[in-house]
């Protein structure tokens, strides 16, 4: 018997040190957690100073969307005053100007959005004035939810140059559903369609589509359209590496699809920014708009709802693409306020900044990891296009040509809306591309 209780008191004893140590051990791995939070928190407060911030967002969706992710750097670095510098005017013609002066002058912003593509690599990537973030990624483990191809137009070489915040779709035909019900109109998926369409519509004297070129961005972005409907994913990325000839009777054929849709758009096309044709759209005076889905966010902020007021469906030609571009930020060498700028590329490319952000601006995540909860039915169908569709990228947005290429589209188009010009047309952008390739 006195066996038996002396081996109960020691398995007692031992079970209670264990109990102990366990208790402990929770403790301590608490305590850690406890205390890394802690750094944590007194790291973001100990940021001070400011923060320039530097885009072309101003359009409603663009600036609630910027507005979100400054809400989510404020409450994480309330001491940090961020210095909005933002220069007005869609695909950032006007702030690229403004910004080049900057750079050249060794006055940088903190950061800036730019275009992931050629627009980043082949303007600031190559002069060396950017600093690589791939510290970034490998501190925040972003390597597991940014796919390979997402690196890659970020990088030059193994330096990755800038962090995305979205993934745009420029092949977006927009309409006003009571316009197309009330004149008994089926959605134009094809050309031909879309010509009947534009019949019956002016017949009813409404504009058939919205376009505001005052920057000619928007119309190169409608003729980019045209090119990828006329020529299907394969030719039209074939443009880009010289496999295919711009003056080639495909090419000619886009470009007189685009001169006669010129026939249909409003009359003070040339006076009108792109929101300011959306707004056309909006009140019904236009059936339709082609533009990327930042349009779906100027919807929203004025109130509509996707598959309600207004409907969507890829441009002419153009299903089972997703014509692609991403605005991303940078840091560049030798700013005033790397920290700052440092912790705001890290909001930029979180889950937690780009669930805030893309919402409010119509665009999807870079990332692999969104909460769809959070997205419309309108961005949900283009998460899942982006994994599914054939993937070609942007003329008028930086990611499938340089900028001096694209400024060279740009004159030609210039050009072309005013004389409607098809074969002069055609040898300036061969020119063009025979110069740049």
């Amino acid at each position: 018997m006195r066996k038996s209780l002396l081996w109960i008191t020691i398995l007692i004893i031992s079970i209670s040190m264990v109990t102990v140590f366990s208790l402990a051990g929770c403790k301590g791995e608490e305590a850690a957690e406890e205390e890394a939070a802690e750094e944590e928190a007194a790291e973001e407060m100990a940021l001070s100073g400011q923060l320039e911030i530097f885009s072309w967002w101003t359009a409603g969706g663009e600036g609630e969307g910027k507005e979100a992710l400054f809400e989510i750097y404020r409450e994480k670095y309330p001491d940090v005053e961020i210095i909005d510098a933002t220069v007005a005017g869609g695909a950032g013609m006007n702030a690229q100007a403004v910004l080049a002066t900057r750079m050249s002058a060794g006055d940088p912003p903190d950061t800036f959005q730019v275009h992931a593509g050629h627009e980043l690599i082949d303007t600031y990537g190559v002069a060396d004035l950017l600093e690589p973030v791939n510290f970034i990624f490998e501190e925040e483990g972003w390597f597991d939810f940014y796919p390979d191809d997402m690196i890659s137009i970020l990088s030059s070489g193994d330096d990755i140059l800038s962090v995305p915040v979205n993934i745009h779709r420029s092949n977006v035909l927009w309409y006003n559903k009571a316009v197309f019900e009330a004149n008994s109109i089926t959605v134009p998926t094809t050309f031909d369609e879309f010509f009947a369409a534009a019949d019956t519509l002016q017949a009813a004297g409404i504009t058939p589509l919205a376009l505001g070129d005052t920057g000619i961005w928007t119309a190169v972005h409608v003729f980019e359209n045209v090119l990828l409907g006329t020529l299907g994913p394969a030719d039209y990325i074939g443009l880009f590496d010289g496999s295919v000839a711009w003056d080639s009777a495909k090419v000619k054929d886009a470009i007189q699809t685009f001169v006669d849709m010129l026939d249909y758009v409003n009359s003070d096309h040339s006076a009108l920014a792109w929101d300011e044709a959306a707004q056309y759209v909006i009140d019904g005076t236009a059936a339709m708009t082609i533009m990327g889905d930042w349009a779906e966010g100027f919807f929203k902020s004025k109130g509509l709802t996707p598959d309600v007021e207004f409907g969507y469906e890829p441009a002419p030609g153009t299903s089972g693409s997703f014509m692609a571009l991403s605005d991303t930020f940078c840091l560049p060498k030798n700013v005033k306020d790397r920290e700052n700028t440092i912790a705001w590329l890290k909001i930029c490319g979180s889950k937690e900044g780009q669930d805030a952000f893309n919402p409010l601006k119509g665009s999807i995540p870079a990332r692999t990891d969104p909460d769809l909860s959070l997205y419309d039915v309108y961005l949900q169908g283009a998460i899942a296009d982006f994994g599914s569709n054939s993937i070609t990228p942007s003329i008028a947005h930086g990611a499938a040509v340089s900028q001096t290429w694209s400024q060279a589209i740009n004159d030609i188009m210039t050009l072309l809306v005013s004389d409607k010009d098809v074969e002069a047309a055609a040898v300036a952008f061969q020119a063009a591309a025979d110069e740049n390739l």
